[in-house]
């Protein structure tokens, strides 16, 4: 009979930490659970014997937790590890598992959401050097930063997927996709499929060293040219005209050139938005830097701002306060800057119509 597998919660809060090893104790493989509040406490407890898998925040005190993360990899490669955080950016996500490990989650907020959390651990917990099969849900963000995580970690696996009735492969062989694989395709064109779908579940399954080779394009290649031909067929899709008299006013103005998505906020706090993804923590995002910025404005002694525009590698963001609402738009990442300033200024005039 094995022995029981061994969990290392680590998190500042100590409520936190008696609850999760309450609730994580009645699962299935009955895991033997230690906690730590410290990153170095949990240094120890690592060193002084074997765990199945490190459980951690990021956020915390003195050693945060992408310092324990660099220290974990560096002694301990083969630990599996997870990131429960509220920390949830996305530098924070791509750096976490840039660094190696097997999955990042935000804190759930709902018994789904707790019940999901739950099976991803039990998974964790039941998989021995992969040979187990790791089982988890899965959204299209997610299941890109899982392939990418297999690469980085020259990983040798077979990735399954499974949306409603469809159901596709990916084999990876020293981190990099050699084949792919659905009831209708195969190769590149399996793998463009795979990405295209929205939601599923997923399997890690044991490596086939006998797979024969038909994929040859780098990861990140294959990543961008799958993403761009999603992008090239959404474009010929049926979208509605800013003419189109079922269109809001906002629905119509998302349609200017260059423009990704828009969001108002009134003031009673009521969100409307066009193609913005967590539109509430966009909204929430917007309201925060404006309090900011006033802040350093009355520290400074000027008034305002009533604008803000920041330009990134992934998007451009302005964030305007009008009389009524607060209106946030992004834009193509290869806008120039004064076109995005002219498109602001634009969508304000529109706007206030």
């Amino acid at each position: 009979m094995s022995s029981r597998p061994k969990l290392l919660i680590l998190d500042d809060d100590q409520d936190f930490l008696d609850v999760c090893q309450q609730l994580l104790s009645g699962l299935p493989s009955h895991p033997e659970i230690q906690t730590a509040t410290s990153g170095s406490k949990a240094l120890t407890l690592l060193e002084s014997e074997p765990f199945s898998l490190l459980l951690t925040d990021l956020r915390m005190p003195k050693m945060d937790g992408f310092q324990v993360l660099a220290i974990v990899r560096r002694r301990l490669p083969s630990l599996r590890i997870l990131v429960m955080t509220g920390a949830t950016d996305e530098p924070s996500r791509a750096r976490a598992y840039a660094m190696g490990i097997d999955l990042f989650v935000e804190k759930p907020k709902s018994k789904k959401e707790t019940q999901l959390f739950f099976e991803c651990i039990e998974s964790m917990l039941e998989r021995d050097s992969r040979q187990a099969g790791f089982r988890g849900v899965v959204e299209h963000k997610a299941l890109v930063d899982i392939i990418q995580m297999e690469c980085l970690t020259q990983s040798s696996a077979v990735l399954k997927i499974s949306s409603g009735k469809e159901v596709g492969y990916i084999w990876f062989k020293g981190g990099e996709i050699i084949d792919a694989a659905t009831a209708t395709a195969k190769a590149e064109k399996a793998f463009r499929e795979i990405l295209s779908w929205k939601v599923g579940n997923f399997d890690l399954l044991p490596p086939e060293p006998t797979r024969s080779r038909s994929i040859f394009i780098s990861a990140q290649g294959l990543l961008l040219d799958s993403a761009q031909a999603l992008d090239e067929s959404a474009a010929v899709s049926p979208q509605p005209s800013a003419s189109d008299p079922k269109l809001s006013k906002l629905g119509k103005l998302a349609h200017a050139k260059g423009v990704e998505f828009l969001l108002t906020e009134n003031r009673q706090k009521q969100v409307e938005h066009a193609s913005c993804e967590n539109a509430d923590a966009v909204a929430a995002w917007a309201q925060r830097m404006l309090h900011e910025f006033r802040a350093l404005g009355t520290a400074i002694k000027v008034s305002g701002p009533s604008r803000i525009v920041g330009y990134g590698p992934q998007r451009h963001v302005a964030i305007a306060s009008l009389e009524k609402a607060t209106l946030v738009a992004g834009f193509d990442r290869g806008m120039e800057p004064r076109k995005v300033e002219g498109a602001v200024q634009q969508l304000i005039d529109q706007w206030g119509s």
